[in-house]
């Protein structure tokens, strides 16, 4: 069910055919017509679970639309300094889809005449327009089917529509842009670093980890320090910087981005990246509130459990202290989930279809995720991450941590390295001995409970 909503969503108008990346929703029970509008938690959200689908089924359009996805990220989106914008409107020269739609004569005038005869077809230039008076790219037929009517093999088809895409997008590029909204938010942000840390995972992409590494720095450098801050304008007494006019609470924009940050720090690496996880911990050891006991008198300080567009703070918050609680043995950090979870349980146990993200918590606080660390030479390590990646497991977590790491925290400190790589297996606080080699690791690891 899983594989085949996203599949429709992948091949539908929801999806931009040329350039990657999800648009809003969709405005008609066909998903064909969207409103255009790209979000960044969307797309971010998205970017992990088309990642992770790459990767559980080996289906090649997951593959690309995990890149093509994060390549607009990374194209549109990016700041130059690392982190990322919140929307990209939906409008350009006052009309809503007009940077996205093409006529027949527009793409035939563009393409040779084999590139037509397969596209044409595949996007339904071939059929009446279907947004107002113009196509708007929509996947109608299977590309099996189009190739074997071209005399075509199905990979030769493939590459015939890529050229064609590539070469509409070259000049779709050159039209006159929608607005951005060039605000840097901490939550989103945080969504699109677990997406960038998924997806390098998925296309074993260095391009992506550094992506993901420079997202953290610049949120931690420019949006948690008391330096000055250009993409944003205001300063609060947390050091958090958001934009002036939305006055969001930065005490729930930090959680998020921390839970975020949590799941991604074993992806991006880096001994200030961990440390910067940790200085985002629930500080008190209770639910959090979505505003500090320091902000400006309100009427009330509310306590988001349900789901929304974005995951609730407190779930993503409360996963994030689990995995940071087992991975360095802080008891403290486990406490302060598990009382996160006991405070949200009677809104869980009435609406838990609300409450998706605090279950996931859950999940893991009576069923603990696999840990795995690696110890050794860099390369090596490398080599073994790599593998484990290409293994489908959504329950486990790798951490490869190179020999000469320094000032590690001392429950992974204690996780030395050997003559050669070594793995340790952990569930909650309990770990294995080291594991010496790759196929022992493998085995290991299929014999883990799902």
């Amino acid at each position: 069910m899983a594989t085949l909503t996203l599949t429709r969503m992948s091949e539908g108008g929801l999806y931009d055919q040329l350039g990657g990346g999800f648009c809003r929703y969709s405005v008609d029970p066909y998903w064909m017509i969207p409103h255009f509008e790209k979000m960044l938690y969307d797309n971010g959200q998205l970017l992990a679970v088309c990642a992770q689908a790459a990767v559980a089924t080996g289906e090649p359009l997951f593959g690309r639309v995990t890149a093509e996805t994060a390549a607009w990220m990374r194209r549109d989106m990016e700041h130059a300094e690392g982190g990322f914008y919140a929307t990209l409107d939906a409008d350009s020269e006052g009309h809503e889809g007009k940077f996205y739609v093409w006529t027949p004569d527009e793409v035939r005038g563009l393409l040779d005449e084999r590139e037509y005869a397969v596209f044409s077809r595949r996007f339904g230039l071939d059929r009446e327009a279907n947004f107002e008076g113009r196509w708007h790219l929509h996947a109608f037929e299977p590309l099996a089917g189009i190739a074997a009517q071209a005399g075509l093999g199905e990979a030769e088809a493939d590459a015939v529509l890529d050229s064609a895409r590539g070469k509409l997008l070259a000049v779709r590029d050159r039209r006159i842009r929608p607005g951005r909204d060039e605000k840097i938010l901490t939550g989103w942000n945080g969504l699109a670093i677990a997406g960038l840390a998924s997806a390098a995972r998925a296309l074993d992409s260095d391009d992506l980890v550094d992506a993901a590494a420079r997202a953290v720095a610049f949120l931690r450098d420019r949006c948690w320090s008391t330096a000055g801050c250009s993409p944003c304008t205001r300063t609060d007494s947390r050091g958090f910087r958001l934009p002036r006019r939305l006055r969001l609470p930065h005490l729930g924009a930090a959680r998020a981005a921390a839970g975020a940050l949590g799941r991604s720090v074993a992806r991006v690496g880096g001994r200030a990246r961990r440390k910067h996880a940790r200085a985002l911990r629930g500080p008190r050891g209770r639910r959090l509130l979505v505003h500090a006991d320091d902000h400006e008198s309100l009427i009330l300080r509310p306590k988001t459990f349900g789901d929304d567009a974005t995951p609730a703070g407190n779930g993503v918050a409360a996963r994030a202290l689990l995995r940071l609680g087992g991975l360095l043995a802080e008891p403290r950090y486990l406490d302060a989930a598990e009382r996160t979870l006991r405070a949200a349980w009677p809104l869980i146990e009435r609406y838990p279809h609300a409450h998706t993200s605090l279950l996931m918590a859950l999940d893991e606080y009576t069923e603990p995720p696999t840990v795995v660390v690696l110890r050794g030479a860099a390369t090596d390590v490398a080599v073994w991450r790599a593998e484990l990646d290409r293994l489908y497991d959504p329950r486990r977590v790798v951490f490869a941590i190179p020999d000469d790491a320094a000032g590690l925290p001392p429950a992974l400190a204690d996780k030395r390295p050997g003559p050669g790589t070594l793995a340790y297996l952990c569930r909650g606080t309990s770990c294995s001995a080291p594991v010496t080699t790759l196929g022992e690791l493998r085995r290991a690891l299929e014999s883990v409970p799902g």
